[in-house]
């Protein structure tokens, strides 16, 4: 049978045994909720990322709170120890440095544990960045794909961005400003071409927002000395390409075949992605061509 869960509509006060999941501020730390606020200042206790950090947050809203780590390098073993509180009745908030937890932070390993125990759990929604950038991106927002941060490894990378290729959503992104410009010079290499945006700093000080062509971001980054504040980049969705007919591919693959300037393999990649047609099929059609001339 499937799980439920209560809707905790019982105001702002931390019912007990709950695990409450709270968004906090990305930046401007006045981005934070009533009943975010409330729910920090009852919660028997609060799992933080980073206790220093969270506490210098709650001491700017005069909230004293008991607070224990969580973050990815403890989670495995301090899940135990809060999903014990919580059976026993204590109320316990769940806080990232920034955002929503368990989205590209901490969390995830918790939350799946609580509802395995059949443990309440109650998110108290706020700011996310990768909404917050969508919102003034200027792309499609209709519809779109969050990734978060690419894998480490090059090879695992490159696949992902292949397996993106052909995405017709806005794709959402987020990166370290030490990889910012590898990870879209990447992207220009594998998706080609696409109208893009990086949101840098969202609601701090120093916000930005660089829109424009992968290549016309490119140039905007390598004129910096160092790039400052974690990114979120947002890349346009690949465009259905008008139906090329037949006759013009097969017209085309004849005149390069004729021309005999490239191996035949090379020839039907570049007119496959020209057409937006399947590689395999227009090499197949390059092939007869071939065979007929000769």
């Amino acid at each position: 049978m499937p799980s439920t869960s209560l809707i905790n509509d019982s105001g702002s006060n931390a019912a007990p045994g709950t695990l409450y999941v709270v968004a906090t501020p990305i930046g401007n730390r006045d981005d934070i909720t009533l009943r975010a606020l409330s729910v920090l200042k009852d919660a028997d206790l609060i799992a933080a990322e980073d206790t220093r950090h969270t506490g210098k947050f709650l001491s700017l809203h005069n909230i004293k709170a008991r607070l224990i780590s969580y973050h990815e390098y403890n989670e495995r073993e301090r899940t135990p120890t809060l999903i014990d509180r919580l059976k026993k009745g204590a109320s316990v908030a769940l806080v990232s440095n920034a955002g929503t937890p368990a989205v590209s932070d901490p969390g995830y390993r918790l939350i799946n544990e609580a509802i395995a125990a059949g443990i309440n759990i109650v998110p108290i929604p706020g700011v996310s960045a990768a909404i917050a950038a969508i919102s003034v991106s200027g792309l499609a927002t209709d519809s779109f794909i969050f990734i978060g941060f690419c894998p480490k490894k090059k090879e695992k990378r490159f696949d992902l961005l292949r397996d993106l290729n052909k995405e017709k959503r806005t794709v959402i992104f987020y990166e370290s400003p030490r990889r910012i410009l590898r990870l879209v010079e990447e992207i220009k290499s594998v998706m080609g071409e696409r109208h893009s945006v990086i949101s840098r700093e969202i609601t701090k000080i120093h916000e930005e927002f660089i829109r424009g062509t992968l290549s016309e971001i490119l140039v905007v980054l390598k004129q910096r000395s160092e790039i400052k504040g974690e990114c979120t980049l947002l890349v346009s969705g690949c465009e259905e390409k008008e139906i090329s007919s037949p006759e013009l591919v097969t017209k085309e693959l004849k005149e390069s075949i004729s021309s005999n300037e490239k191996p035949l393999s090379v020839l039907a990649k570049e007119t496959a992605k020209k057409f937006g047609l399947s590689r395999k099929q227009v090499y197949e059609e390059a092939l007869r061509i071939k065979n007929e001339q000769s």
